[in-house]
């Protein structure tokens, strides 16, 4: 993705990726940066091969730009490959632990979510940030990344340009909670379950969730994900009310109905996640499956977040400039902050 010569916008379409034979390129690089991280994971194993992954994905991204030609499968990889690692991820666990998990996480969960979009218009306000890249850049940490932005900006006909630069914004954060949310959280002694609970409502995409978590350990990813999944259906809400207070919500079910399709309440993958969950709880999955699975499932998500790593654009964050920055930091330190206090409070 060329963005030096596209500009931001273009950065935004391309990043929407493709389909066929189109994204074997751009997969087959993802998949050898990928490759290159599980070597060096094994010479240092405490970091693990997903967090190297996006970080020889950046670097390479930064040495020379990935080609237009690249883009689809690098996006293909960030994206379905992640979603393929999450339906493995479900395999490992029973319908009994994910509504165990889900409805337990929801104090903090919610809770981290209205601190954010509060403060998001007031942050933003003072930052002289306008409303449409201010509301993105909220929804975007408060929810579920570039998901939430994708998901929302139908809604309140945000410009492309906004969009690019709250993507930009996001994918920062989104390397940096991989490389500092396992350090804190071994700082401040974190159970598994509490890291997971911690990563699930703290750091803005599923491919960083699951990449911290997952070097965290596998209990952690798996209470990560249940964790991010809930967190990811408050979407729906939120569109309702955007486009309530843009006064786009006529009453009445088919409106609702539409505003939930639009954000894509029930993808495919979080339904297959569901599905072999049951299947677990049922017991058709053979528990010495497990080994093999875990590592199926960190080799999906170090292919995946090389797969981010390479899509970063240096480039589009200069361009994006200080003050959508200065927001996503203030946003994000505030729904790390606040995950913490609240599970402290709850005890979970």
């Amino acid at each position: 993705m060329d963005t030096a010569h596209h500009g931001p916008a273009a950065a935004a379409r391309a990043l929407r990726g493709g389909h066929g034979w189109g994204v074997l390129p751009g997969l087959v690089l993802a998949v050898a940066v990928a490759a290159a991280a599980t070597g060096l994971a094994s010479v240092i194993p405490l970091v693990g091969g997903p967090v190297l992954g996006i970080v020889l994905g950046v670097a390479v991204a930064t040495v020379s730009r990935p080609g237009v030609a690249l883009v689809p499968g690098i996006a293909f990889a960030g994206r379905n490959v992640l979603q393929l690692a999450v339906v493995v991820l479900g395999a490992q666990l029973s319908l009994g632990e994910v509504a165990k998990v889900g409805v337990d996480s929801l104090p903090v969960l919610l809770g981290t979510l209205a601190a954010c979009l509060a403060l998001a218009p007031l942050i933003g306000r003072a930052l002289g940030i306008s409303r449409d890249l201010r509301t993105l850049i909220g929804v975007g940490t408060g929810i579920c990344g570039a998901s939430a932005i994708a998901a929302v900006t139908p809604v309140i006909g945000a410009a492309e340009l906004d969009v690019a630069f709250a993507i930009s914004t996001i994918f920062l954060f989104n390397v940096a909670a991989v490389l500092l949310f396992p350090v804190i959280g071994h700082a401040l002694g974190l159970g598994q379950h509490a890291f997971g609970v911690f990563a699930g409502t703290a750091v803005n995409d599923t491919s960083s969730v699951v990449a911290a978590a997952t070097s965290y350990g596998h209990s952690a990813a798996r209470t990560a994900v249940v964790v991010k999944l809930t967190r990811t259906l408050m979407i729906v809400p939120i569109c309702v009310g955007l486009a309530a207070g843009a006064g786009k919500v006529a009453p009445g079910p088919r409106r609702l109905r539409r505003l939930a399709g639009q954000a894509r309440v029930v993808p495919g993958f979080l339904v297959a996640f569901l599905v072999l969950a049951a299947v677990n709880s049922a017991g058709a999955i053979p528990a010495s499956s497990g080994p093999a699975l875990s590592r199926t499932a960190t080799m999906l998500i170090t292919v995946a977040l090389a797969g981010v790593g390479l899509s970063i654009d240096l480039g589009g964050l200069r361009r994006t400039g200080w003050r959508p920055l200065a927001l996503g930091a203030a946003l994000w330190v505030t729904v790390g902050a606040t995950s913490l206090v609240l599970q402290s409070v709850t005890g979970l």
